[in-house]
Order: C-alpha cells, then sequence, then structure tokens
C-alpha cells in the first residue's frame, strides 16, 4: 500500500504521508527544507522529538505558505509566467516546506509510540489540512491567477511536455475542486472537505491503536509452534494472549488445530475499530455523497475514478465482473479440493459451507499434504537480515542502485533503521527509512511513506528522496532471529518497489514525483516485483537457512512453484469482492449499511463461505478512506503488472539492460506522463490481459 501524505491541493482528501524537517521560527525564511537535506543528521532533523518542536513549527510555516499564495495572486496576468505561477503553485503544494512539516507529523502520528505525541501531531496535521482546503483548494482568487496564465501566457511560452502536462491536470483538478461554483457553494465544499480530512484520520487511528486481545489456555493453541507459544504473554491466571498483530493473527489462523481458538481471534481481528468506525464511515460515506452532488457528480464514486485510468464505476465494475466470471470455476474446483478431506478440527455447516476462520488452516493442510509445502519450515530459510541483503542485491543487479545502511539512533524508535540508496554514477538518490516489527499503536498494515518527494532541477542536480517502508513482522526469539514467512518476504519486495519508485522517480515538478501517480496505476511496479519470487533462481538466491546458510533444496522450491496457481481463484474472487466494496459503499447514495453491502457481495461473489454476522472488515479496512472507491486498482495494475513481468523475464530477470529501460521508461517519468502512454512505450504495443490470465491459471 502507498500512503502518500503530500498535500493533494485540489483533491477530496489528503490520503498518505510526507515528512518534513523541524526549525525553530526564526528560520522560516530559509530556502526549502527539500533543498537542505544532503546528510544522515539532515534527515534525522525531519522528524519531531517532542510536542513543543510541533508545536513551535506549525503556525511560522503556515504563515511562509500564506505569504507565498498572496505573491503568485498578485503578479499582474500579463507578467505570469510557467514559473512565477505553475511552478510557484507546485512548489506550493508538493515540496514547500508546511508540506514537508505536515507530512513529519503524519509519520510522527502513525509510528509514535508516546500518545501525547501523537495527539499533538495529529491536531498540527488537522490545522495544516484545513489550511490548505482553505487557501489553496479553495482559493479562487489562486484559481483564476492560474487559469488567467493558461489561458494566455501559457499559449505562448515554450513549454516541455512535463509542463503542459501539469496545467491539464491541475486545471481539471480545479474545476473537480469547486472552483466554478458559487461562492456559497464553495464554503459548503470546503467544509465537508474539512469535515473529511478530520473523519479519515480517526478512523485511521482508532485501526491503529486497536489492541485488543483474546485469551487462551495451553491446549487451546495445540498444532502451533513451542517457539512461538514462549513468545506469547500470560495473563494472571496463567493463560495466553493472543493480540491481533498480523504475525500472531496468521500464525494462529493458519496453524492453530483448535477450531474455538481460530474462531474467536478471528472475530477479535475482523471487528477491530467496531464500532467506532462504522459509525465514522457511515458519516463520510453521507458527507462524500454530498461532496460529488455539490461538484457535479451523481456519486463519490464518479468523483473518486474522474482522474484515474479507469475512468468511471462503471468501466471499473466491468472489469472487475469479467475477472470475477473468469475466477468462479476456478473457485470452486480449488474448495472442492480443499474439502475434500477435511483435517481435525474442521467441519461444514449443514449447508456445505466453510466456517471463514476455518479457510487459512484448511488451505494450509492441504498445502502441507499435496505440495508438500510447511510455511513454517520455509520460513526458517527466510531470516530477515540475510533476506533484506538478498533483496536489495537484486534491485542492485537489475536497476543498477546500490545501498549503504547507516548508523542511527533518536529516532521514534529503536527498531528503526535508515539506508541511503544510490544510482550507477554514485548519484544520492535518497534515504529510507525501515520501521518492520508491530508494537502498540503503531500504523498495523504495511505500507510505503513517501516522504520527501525526488526532485530534478533544471541545473541537473537531484534533490534526494526520503521514504519510510513501515511493516510487521516477527520479532526475533530468545534462540531465531526474525524469520519471514514468504508472505512476509512479499510484502518486503511489494513495499521496496513503492521505496525505489519514489526514489527513482524524479521529475521537474514535485507533483509528479515518485509514486504521484494514478491511484489505478500505483500498485502497478510493486506487484510487479512481487513476480522475482516465483522464480526458482531469484528463490535460490533471496533463501539462506538461518543455521546453515544453505538456499531452499530444489524440490522445495519446485513445490513452491507449483503452488503459483494454486487458489487463485479464491484470490481474484476475494479481491473482487473488497474492490467492489469500495465502489458500492461511494455509489450514489448518502444512507448506506456497510455490513449489509459486505455481506451481500460475498453471498453473491463467494457464496460457499460462512463469514458470520460478526464479520466486520470494513471497521479496520484502511483503504476506505486512503483509497476511496479506488481499491479495485489492485487488480487493474494486477494485470499491468504481469503484462510487463512477462516482457521482462524473456530476456532475464536480472537483465541490467532491460531493468535500465524500466526504470528509465516506467519509473523515472513518475506522474509526469500518462500511465497507458508509459505502458505502451514499454511494451511496444497495447497492454493484454493474457499473462494474467495465464499467471493465475484462469
Amino acid at each position: 500500500m502507498v500512503v502518500n501524505r503530500r498535500i493533494v491541493v485540489f483533491g477530496l482528501l489528503m490520503s498518505g504521508l510526507t515528512v518534513t524537517l523541524g526549525f525553530c521560527a526564526r528560520q522560516v525564511e530559509d530556502p526549502m527544507i527539500s533543498e537542505r537535506i544532503q546528510s544522515v543528521n539532515e534527515v534525522k532533523q525531519l522528524f519531531p522529538k517532542n510536542t513543543q518542536e510541533i508545536k513551535r513549527q506549525t503556525g511560522p510555516y503556515l504563515g511562509q505558505t500564506r505569504k507565498a499564495i498572496e505573491v503568485i495572486i498578485a503578479i499582474p496576468d500579463e507578467k505570469r509566467t510557467f514559473s512565477n505561477t505553475a511552478k510557484a503553485l507546485d512548489d506550493l503544494t508538493a515540496r514547500s516546506n508546511i508540506v514537508i512539516k505536515e507530512g513529519a507529523f503524519a509519520v510522527t502520528e502513525y509510528l509514535h509510540p508516546d500518545k501525547d505525541i501523537r495527539d499533538v501531531a495529529h491536531n498540527a496535521v488537522l490545522k495544516i489540512s484545513d489550511f490548505f482546503v482553505e487557501n489553496v483548494s479553495g482559493n479562487k482568487k489562486l484559481y483564476q491567477a492560474f487559469k488567467a496564465y493558461v489561458e494566455e501566457n501559457a499559449k505562448t511560452e515554450n513549454l516541455n511536455d512535463e509542463q503542459r502536462y501539469y496545467l491539464l491536470e491541475v486545471m481539471d483538478d480545479f474545476k473537480r475542486a469547486g472552483l466554478d461554483l458559487p461562492d456559497d457553494q464553495l464554503e459548503k465544499v470546503k467544509k465537508l472537505k474539512k469535515e473529511l480530512t478530520k473523519l479519515a484520520q480517526e478512523f485511521d487511528r482508532n485501526i491503529a491503536e486497536d489492541n485488543r486481545t483474546i485469551t487462551v489456555s495451553r491446549e487451546g493453541l495445540a498444532g502451533l509452534d513451542e517457539e512461538f507459544v514462549e513468545t506469547l504473554k500470560k495473563a494472571d491466571d496463567g493463560t495466553y494472549i493472543l493480540g491481533v498483530d498480523y504475525p500472531t493473527y496468521h500464525m494462529v489462523m493458519e496453524h492453530c488445530a483448535v477450531e474455538d481458538t481460530r474462531k474467536r481471534l478471528f472475530e477479535a481481528f475482523s471487528n477491530r475499530a467496531y464500532p467506532e468506525n462504522e459509525k465514522l464511515l457511515k458519516r463520510i460515506i453521507s458527507l462524500r455523497d454530498q461532496l460529488a452532488k455539490l461538484l457535479g457528480f451523481d456519486s463519490f464514486a464518479s468523483l473518486n475514478l474522474d482522474s484515474q485510468m479507469a475512468k468511471t464505476p462503471m468501466r471499473a465494475e466491468q472489469f472487475l465482473a469479467d475477472l470475477i466470471a473468469k475466477a468462479r470455476v476456478k473457485a470452486d474446483r480449488e474448495l472442492s479440493e480443499f474439502i475434500k478431506e477435511l483435517p481435525e478440527s474442521v467441519t461444514l455447516r449443514e449447508d456445505g459451507r466453510v466456517k471463514v476462520w476455518d479457510v487459512a488452516y484448511l488451505k494450509t493442510k492441504y498445502k502441507e499434504k499435496h505440495f508438500q509445502v510447511d510455511e513454517r519450515k520455509i520460513s526458517e530459510y527466510f531470516p530477515m537480515q540475510q533476506t533484506i541483503d538478498a533483496l536489495l542485491d537484486i534491485y542492485r543487479q537489475f536497476m543498477g542502485v546500490s545501498f549503504k545502511e547507516v548508523s542511527i539512533s533518536g529516532m521514534w524508535h529503536e527498531d528503526v533503521r535508515l539506508i541511503e540508496v544510490y544510482g550507477k554514477e554514485g548519484t544520492l538518490l535518497g534515504y529510507l527509512f525501515l520501521d518492520l516489527h508491530p508494537r502498540p499503536n503503531k500504523y498495523s498494515h504495511a505500507a510505503h511513506a513517501g516522504v520527501v518527494p525526488a526532485i530534478q532541477l533544471p541545473d541537473g542536480r537531484r534533490l534526494p528522496a526520503v521514504s519510510v517502508v513501515i511493516a510487521n513482522f516477527p520479532q526475533p526469539t530468545k534462540d531465531k532471529p526474525s524469520l519471514l514467512m514468504r508472505s512476509d518476504v512479499r510484502t518486503f519486495f511489494h513495499e521496496f518497489g513503492h521505496a525505489l519508485h519514489a526514489l527513482l522517480g524524479a521529475t521537474q515538478l514535485g507533483s509528479f514525483s515518485g509514486t504521484s501517480v494514478k491511484t489505478d496505476f500505483v500498485e502497478m511496479p510493486s506487484q510487479m516485483l512481487e513476480e522475482w519470487l516465483w522464480d526458482k533462481e531469484m528463490l535460490q538466491k533471496v533463501s539462506h537457512h538461518y543455521q546453515t546458510g544453505e538456499p531452499l533444496p530444489d524440490e522445495m522450491i519446485d513445490n513452491i512453484i507449483a503452488l503459483k496457481r494454486y487458489d487463485s481463484g479464491s484470490f481474484v474472487q476475494t479481491q473482487g469482492a473488497y474492490s467492489r466494496l469500495s465502489l458500492d459503499l461511494y455509489k450514489e447514495g448518502a444512507d448506506k449499511d456497510p455490513h449489509a453491502i459486505l455481506h451481500g457481495l460475498l453471498e453473491q461473489i463467494n457464496p460457499r463461505i460462512f463469514y458470520g454476522p460478526e464479520y466486520r472488515m470494513y471497521a479496520s479496512f484502511g483503504h476506505l478512506t486512503g483509497y476511496g472507491a479506488k481499491y479495485y486498482g489492485y487488480l487493474w495494475s494486477k494485470v499491468f503488472a504481469l503484462d510487463l513481468f512477462d516482457e521482462i523475464k524473456k530476456q532475464g530477470l536480472l537483465n541490467s539492460e532491460i531493468g535500465s529501460r524500466y526504470v528509465v521508461e516506467i519509473l523515472m517519468p513518475a506522474g509526469s506522463k500518462d500511465p497507458n502512454e508509459l505502458l505502451k512505450n514499454f511494451l511496444g504495443r497495447e497492454p493484454s490481459q493474457d499473462a494474467f490470465i495465464k499467471n493465475l491459471g484462469l
């Protein structure tokens, strides 16, 4: 998942993370923070260390931004140029000091263990967001200044392709933001945007701070490794405490032989942030529907997709319907195979349906029996540090980038690590923070947070990016290092793919930098890189037994690769159901029942699985605020990812020549070109679904 909290000037909500540098008030007239980041110490200072620092910095940088807006508006129309109007707006919205500052506070809110600091950061982010709604996305004078330049001087100025594309995109965004509306209507738009930003932040925060647990007797942990059990905390009565963090949840759901334990933990996990977030989500749906209608759209889904590759909800729905239909036969066949020989502790309901809390365990046992794949044994070949080193070496060979881990202390947590990333000529591309283990109140998903954008200056200099990769991988034990499941390895490969996009995608305009691309394209580069982990040579290269240092045996690798198409029907069905959920919640209508919509879709798409009335995953589905109606983008972009991967594999997964082409033609342009153009240029043809269908065996 990409969390880009660069200020969305004309957009509906800020949805992600950027980062900024903390300086005291007397320094607010200094040049852009992003132009001064050239050392580890400067990167370290990006993040606030206490509540006073956050409070002290917010006001002066807002004042600096207000002056910058006034300067743009005051320029006589006949003297407007791309530099003093369009580029000035881009700088203000993509890499000004307050934008960088807002990002630092957002990172702090998501990751800092201290509640007081999180609370103050949360309030600062809201204040900055409200400022931008009021003074930028809702500023008619600013819009009129930009429009005057576009309609007059821009027509005679010698602009390059990226500059012309920016003018088109921003004008469309201005209109979608309601700047053509009468003043009274625009005031309603601004009020709705401010309220939506507040609700979205509360929604995300409730997920992160839900630390619910269940307690289980030792007998209730049957099937789980003794080493795992020893890592669990105990309650006063001697029972074991199971949390809803990802490592614990997946271990229990896949390997615990006691149905009652699986059921109870599943219900705790799928009810995270409930009931608070159900109420918030209903309010968000209602306000987004009002906002869309004020802006001339029939629904928020229509507004949300208007700037995307798919363009309309109808096209996204048709895409999903086609894939779901193709997956249905395979999914039914797969499930029938899984239930032929039910493992002990798994029983079907009277109507023949499989209980959802049994699904992961059922599939795990099937894999162990028919593919001789035990994911816990495989994890012994993926100690975290050696795995990361091997993955970085793949990136080095394929993309021509190199990495240097540097010592860092005094960050928000002792687990935080820092990597410097360099290009082929030794150019510093940027800095990458890793925060990889779970802890209470930390952002609970895996994500990449773009912090400072990579910029290509006219004089040839490159301003380095700053990013954070967030994950929740198992902690080391007293006898073993942190051992990654294959799903963890894919997760790291995926999120690091986003980070490389952010670091390599240096553009002239900050608004286009890195992962600032269409949302239904942003997952393409990271999903493509996941495919390296289905290749025998790559698995041999990445794996490294934590005791012997040996790679995965050939037979084990062959069994893993045989799983490539295993369960792909269910995968497409489930992703399709969640994609439809995000679309259906934001279709026309202000009054929606998320529970009824979710279960109606599951009944339609996954009718052979019993989810039970306690299944409320929408309460912890952070994409519903961040991606809105655009969750379909995962499947949409996976089609492109597999198409590109197919072409690359023909020339070699470590072939630096095709890797260089991929970097230059896909990653480096970032959002400065239409994704359709990028894909067609690289492939030499129109994209196709053929590789997707073939790879998943649909």
